[in-house]
């Protein structure tokens, strides 16, 4: 039976990727003598220029709204320590979860899920836009730092975990299924399938699962505690939602009278503690009914074998409602929203119609190409600005630009 050892070095679990074994990576290079595969994959990441770019790009409220709300690299650093503990808890290799968890985001475009969506909106004939797609095209492709090779020639288990974390995404027949079902799989994942195999049609490792469940631990967490400082959420709208209820009646019951700043890390602290608790049980009785003897039985598995507890996932399915209805889709939220959407539009269409108006290299070696090798250098360029960057460049091209205050 798997059992869960508590802190220390535990024994690797048999179902764990082992790093000894990695499939190794698409440009064959020399072993590191002192890393992993993937903690040296990790290392690249947290040097690469894309994940420094992070640290200016939006979670929910936009650079100037305050310097102590969540950014897209302190989720992703949460990201990634939720990953740990989980990895850690389960006997999984931690630097792969870990890994992962970095990596995740590193294709959003400036100005959170409202850029994705105007993106995706403007490159709709050109293959689309998917920012999940876009971290494997930076991470296989844009990041040119390296004298041999483009991208960062990461190893194959980190690449399948990056773009498989969310599930399968065909069947074994090579027809997207699930969320892409009658859709065409994203530019960014059928271009690198022409290189390499990474078997899309099965479940990822146990440590991409991880990844992807520490990012909706971290992102409920502290967006709801972002909300909650920022003024748009309440401690009373809290108590419409279960699982929120329980923990404000457990803060208030042994802190009555506590001021607002302690006790909202109060609640953030419990709700990701009430979730990480509930995965790792859960998982466990998913591992044991499996019974895994190696990685590739977690990936040929008929589910995922990370998850919530029935009731916890509906529980988090509410929290998630209350977030959208409250915080995502408060009016001042939305009209920044509006005012950004602007500003990557203007900013597509413009370097569209006029590529030189792009830095270089970004606007070399176009001239005869066709418009959707051209829309998707436009694309790639605007997907790696910052929120700042791109407030910039439409002031230096437009007279409008929008005051996101």
């Amino acid at each position: 039976m798997v059992k869960t050892l508590g802190y220390g070095a535990q024994p690797r679990a048999e179902y764990a990727v082992d790093p000894e074994v990695s499939r190794g990576r698409l440009f064959p290079e020399p072993e590191s003598p002192t890393r992993t595969p993937f903690q040296r994959d990790r290392d690249r990441i947290i040097h690469s220029a894309a994940f420094r770019r992070l640290k200016h790009k939006t979670q929910v409220f936009v650079y100037h709204e305050g310097d102590h709300f969540r950014t897209r690299l302190t989720h992703t650093i949460e990201v990634s320590q939720i990953a740990r503990s989980l990895a850690r808890a389960l006997r999984l290799d931690e630097d792969l979860a870990e890994c992962l968890a970095l990596a995740h985001d590193l294709g959003h475009t400036p100005f959170g899920h409202e850029g994705e969506d105007v993106m995706h909106e403007c490159m709709a004939d050109y293959g689309g836009f998917d920012h999940n797609a876009q971290s494997l095209r930076i991470v296989t492709d844009l990041e040119r730092r390296y004298a041999e090779f483009d991208g960062l020639n990461l190893a194959w288990e980190t690449l399948e975990g990056l773009v498989k974390h969310n599930g399968p995404l065909t069947d074994r027949s090579g027809a997207p299924c699930g969320k892409l079902e009658g859709k065409h799989l994203p530019f960014a994942v059928s271009e690198y399938a022409k290189h390499q195999d990474l078997l899309l049609w099965s479940w990822p490792s146990a440590e991409a699962q991880v990844a992807a469940i520490a990012d909706d631990i971290a992102y409920d967490a502290h967006d709801l505690d972002d909300g909650l400082r920022a003024g748009l959420l309440s401690f009373e709208a809290m108590k419409d939602v279960p699982y929120l209820k329980r923990i404000l009646d457990e803060v208030d019951g042994k802190y009555p009278g506590l001021e607002d700043a302690r006790r909202i890390h109060e609640i953030g602290r419990r709700c990701i503690t009430g979730m990480v608790e509930d995965v790792i049980a859960e998982s466990i009785s998913r591992i044991n009914q499996v019974s895994p003897k190696k990685c590739g039985d977690i990936r040929d598995a008929n589910g995922p074998v990370i998850a919530f507890s029935t009731e916890m996932a509906r529980e988090e399915r509410e929290l998630k409602e209350f977030l959208f209805a409250n915080l995502y889709r408060h009016e001042s939220v939305l009209a920044v929203r509006r005012k950004v959407a602007k500003v990557v539009r203007d900013l597509f269409h413009a370097y569209f119609k006029a590529p030189e108006r792009m830095p270089e290299p970004w606007c070399t070696g176009l001239k005869g190409e066709g418009d959707d090798v051209k829309a998707r250098r436009v694309c790639d360029f605007i997907a790696g600005m910052t929120d700042r960057y791109a407030i910039d460049e439409h002031r230096r091209l437009f007279d409008d630009t929008p005051e996101l205050g």
